[in-house]
């Protein structure tokens, strides 16, 4: 799950919504007093995207696919079907978000990496920035609103570089032909 959360930069809710048929992120888990445990849409339009998995992200879950089959099979619950979510309670059902917070946070301070659930999505559109994809690419990418979101969270990140405009200058000065 980890690998999911760092290397796509889902939030908690979408993580755990996640089913096996619609890994593009239509609904989000939530918890509220009112309604307990619940799918739900996205909170806005942005928030329905397609995002493309990396190929560590494919593995991993062809793997954790492998390992619930196997389970359920010892189990003798049968296959997983497209509606079964993909992070699961023990009983098939959707988790707590609060429990599976403290959850995170246990296992994260025993193998000595005290970082919240939540940082991973920190580190993914940091890691997006630092690689030098643009403001509205981070911005969809992490299902922002708006990229004005996106940088009122990361702005510090997005490093201007004087020579990067200078080169484009270059370049755009180039392609209209010969100089006279």
């Amino acid at each position: 799950m980890s690998i999911v959360a760092l290397f796509c930069g889902l939030r908690r809710g979408e993580l755990l919504a996640l089913r096996w048929k619609n890994i593009d992120l239509r609904e989000a888990l939530e918890q509220t007093k009112a309604h307990g445990i619940r799918v739900k849409q996205p909170k806005t339009k942005a928030g329905k995207r397609d995002i493309t998995l990396p190929d560590i992200v494919i593995e991993a879950l062809r793997e954790h696919r492998r390992s619930q089959l196997e389970l359920r099979m010892r189990l003798g619950i049968g296959r997983p079907t497209d509606e079964d979510l993909v992070f699961p309670n023990p009983g098939g059902g959707p988790q707590s978000p609060s429990a599976f917070t403290v959850e995170w946070a246990e296992v994260a301070a025993s193998i000595g990496m005290p970082v919240g659930l939540h940082a991973l999505r920190h580190t993914h559109a940091s890691m997006l920035i630092a690689a030098g994809l643009d403001v509205v690419s981070v911005s969809k990418r992490l299902g922002h609103a708006s990229p004005n979101v996106t940088l009122r969270v990361y702005a510090h990140l997005f490093r201007t570089r004087d020579d990067k405009a200078a080169d484009a200058i270059n370049t755009a000065l180039a392609n209209l032909g010969p100089r006279r």
